[in-house]
């Protein structure tokens, strides 16, 4: 018998507050800065077939989620009979091939949910880990060649064996990280996110029944599959292309890395053909089909309206073509830390391409993710004092649009991520802030301005190893219709002195105390 429409949308809106309500208690127990400052994580609810119901505010993830209940179902059973799945059963996965997560760095736990001996749901979270070992401090390496350099891999296993820890799990996990109290801490804090999640879901089915949530599942992700072929349908038939490039891959530094897109639109069914882009690079620039679906995913939701309810009923909608081993689907081994980079760009040429489409909706391009950095403080010995990783994701700034300028000092498009405060970085780590600003004109220059970049400038108190990763060093941010560039990235040495230094866009480097840098 169908759910009434009326219960299928309290039932969305109790989802949706549950994944709030996980979210803010993994906020509120965060160990690391980059879970408690920078937000870099998702909790999510999802359908027993490991379909999305309501977007998580770290849209990026979204996509993921489906993958990696995919494989957990091939492993351990499939749909209502999941033979392998308890009752109590915690997974973890951090594996960007056997789980599609978007780096080695990501690790997600994910909880199957039962009622009256079926499964009917799952709850999930993804979320970066402070260090997972590897050859670099802070595991995200802008020169590693193959994931096994970017630190341990997971593939879906079981932490918890029907409510029961797996101990040997988690000293494998300690004894492969620089920082076994932020990681285990942090996934402590995951897990309890995820029971929450599950316990609501239990009562859910308590109050409603088990199989009328089920079924209004399944309404939640139809309705929002008619809305969007309704809003797919307003696209003319066509077909056109776009490209771009990012700086390097971080190994091939004299090498632009070609991302290329064909769409299609014949009836409201779009095409992505990605089979123009590079190979897939030596260096950690590739990406997994999870993040292009996002990438696409994000791109047409903004195009044809903000509003559209997501949920994975888009997977039917869209179709996507790729080369063999590129550097959008790229095969194991290849490195993938820098991902982020190459999302971000791939945004820029995707709405390039749909803008003919839809003409005056797309923005210029971004600043990109802004890069990232991690400081590895050591103490008077040299050697690396625990809990000691500093770890900082910067935003950059939107492009402009054909009727206002870019936000300024935002973390652009999928990410929604938050920059560490001051206060933060200062009072926890030996390291000042000398300035913290917005960038005089290095927004490009047009009818409407981009928005504007910052600038943060680091003084060291302690010896630190840091790694920094970031792109448009070389190629800047371009503007359309005759617009010009916004500025490029740079990471500078003692900046203002007479011994100022412009660095590479991916480099780690061992500094004394006294050192100054900007980014």
């Amino acid at each position: 018998m169908a759910v009434d429409p009326v219960t299928v949308q309290l039932l969305r809106n109790r989802v949706a507050s549950v994944m709030e309500e996980m979210d803010f208690r993994f906020y509120r127990s965060g160990y690391s800065t980059i879970v408690r400052e920078s937000r870099d994580f998702s909790c999510v609810i999802v359908d027993r077939r490991g379909r999305l119901l309501v977007a998580p505010w770290m849209f990026f993830h979204a996509p993921v989620y489906f993958h990696l209940i995919g494989r957990v179902l091939e492993l351990y059973g499939a749909d209502d009979l999941a033979d392998g799945l308890e009752d109590g059963d915690v997974i973890v996965c951090n594996h960007p091939y056997e789980g599609n997560m978007p780096h080695v760095s990501d690790m997600a736990v994910v909880a199957p949910v039962f009622h009256d001996g079926a499964l009917v749901a799952f709850a999930g979270s993804i979320a970066h880990k402070a260090d997972v070992g590897g050859t670099v401090p802070g595991s995200t390496n802008g020169q590693a060649t193959e994931m096994f350099q970017e630190g341990m891999l997971l593939p879906p296993v079981k932490l918890h064996r029907a409510g029961v820890p797996d101990a040997d799990i988690e000293r494998l996990i300690a004894a492969n990280t620089r920082a076994p109290e932020l990681v285990l801490g942090d996934l402590s804090g995951q897990i309890g996110a995820i029971k929450i999640g599950r316990q609501q879901v239990v009562e859910m089915c308590e109050r409603f029944g088990g199989t009328t949530v089920g079924e209004a599942f399944d309404d939640m992700i139809r309705s929002s599959g008619e809305e969007f072929r309704a809003a797919l349908a307003t696209l003319p038939d066509g077909t056109n292309e776009a490209d771009g490039f990012l700086d390097h891959d971080g190994i091939d530094t004299d090498t632009p890395v070609r991302l290329a897109v064909r769409v299609t639109v014949k009836e409201g069914q779009p095409t992505f053909d990605f089979t123009g882009s590079s190979p897939r690079t030596r260096g950690p620039t590739n990406l997994r089909i999870g993040l292009v679906e996002a990438c696409v995913y994000y791109v047409l939701i903004g195009m044809l309206d903000p509003d559209l309810r997501y949920s994975d009923a888009i997977r039917d909608l869209v179709a996507f073509e790729f080369g063999d081993n590129t550097v959008v689907n790229a095969r194991p081994p290849a490195p993938v830390s820098s991902y982020m980079k190459t999302c971000q760009k791939l945004i820029d040429v995707l709405l390039q391409a749909l803008d003919p489409f839809l003409p005056g909706r797309a923005i210029a391009n971004s600043g990109g993710s802004g890069g990232s950095i991690v400081v590895a403080w050591k103490g008077d010995d040299g050697v690396r004092k625990p809990r000691a990783n500093q770890y900082g994701i910067f935003g950059s700034a939107y492009g402009a649009s054909p009727v206002g300028d870019g936000a300024s000092g935002a973390s652009v498009h999928l990410a929604n991520l938050f920059i560490a405060p001051v206060e933060i970085i200062e009072s926890e780590f030996p390291c000042r802030i000398n300035r913290f600003e917005l960038n005089p004109d290095s927004g490009g220059a047009g009818e409407y301005r981009g928005g504007l970049s910052f600038v943060r400038e680091y003084r060291l108190e302690a010896p630190a190893a840091v790694v920094y990763r970031s792109d448009r060093a070389i190629i800047p941010p371009s503007g359309p219709a005759g617009a010009l560039p916004g500025g490029k990235s740079r990471f500078v040495l003692a900046p203002g002195t007479a011994d100022a230094r412009v660095m590479p866009s991916s480099c780690r480097l061992d500094l004394d105390a006294g050192t100054t840098f900007a980014v």
